[in-house]
């Protein structure tokens, strides 16, 4: 199976069993690195975020679902999005362009693909796609959720998916649904 139809696939089942619904936003980290087989931060793959890339980006623009493509840490962890999506959530935008080895080759990528792609420094994901132990974790909602997958790797790299709920408040008189 290529890396394409791995991350198409692994999306569309992260989208399915999250019950992500349209305008919602789909964190994605991916090291290139481990999708091939090395450790991560070592061996940027601008080919093989592509074929990633493009894969989660076809599954989630079925579902009008907005996308955020974290860089790396040499970028602080940013994230690439639709200037879009940045602004129906009103996130701060700021001034930097990824690339390979400042901000990682899966963020480059979206750099390239996105319409109109701009950089923020944070965002509330309702759900996240981490690639090679990537560290998506601060870019989700307050409460993170595990979601198993049927695929278990995309390439090399590990993958571990999560979706969001919103947080149970009250006390022993509450009814959650």
């Amino acid at each position: 199976m290529s890396l394409y139809d791995e991350a198409y696939n692994a999306t569309k089942e992260l989208l399915e069993i999250a019950k992500v619904e349209e305008g919602d936003l789909l964190v994605v980290g991916c090291s290139t690195s481990e999708v091939s087989g090395e450790r991560i931060g070592s061996a940027s793959k601008p080919e093989l975020a592509e074929d990633v890339f493009k894969g989660i980006h076809d599954a989630v623009k079925e579902k009008n679902i907005y996308l955020a493509a974290q860089c790396c840490e040499h970028l602080n962890r940013a994230l690439i999005l639709e200037k879009a999506a940045a602004k129906a959530r009103g996130y701060e935008i700021v001034s930097v362009v990824p690339w390979p080895k400042a901000g990682g080759s899966f963020a480059t990528m979206a750099y390239k693909y996105f319409e109109n792609p701009v950089a923020v420094e944070h965002v509330k994901a309702d759900a996240g796609m981490d690639i090679g132990d990537t560290i998506i974790g601060m870019h989700l909602k307050d409460v993170a959720v595990p979601v198993r997958l049927s695929v278990k790797s995309i390439g090399n790299a590990h993958l571990v998916c999560a979706r969001t709920r919103p947080k149970y408040i009250g006390g022993e008189r509450a009814h959650y649904e």
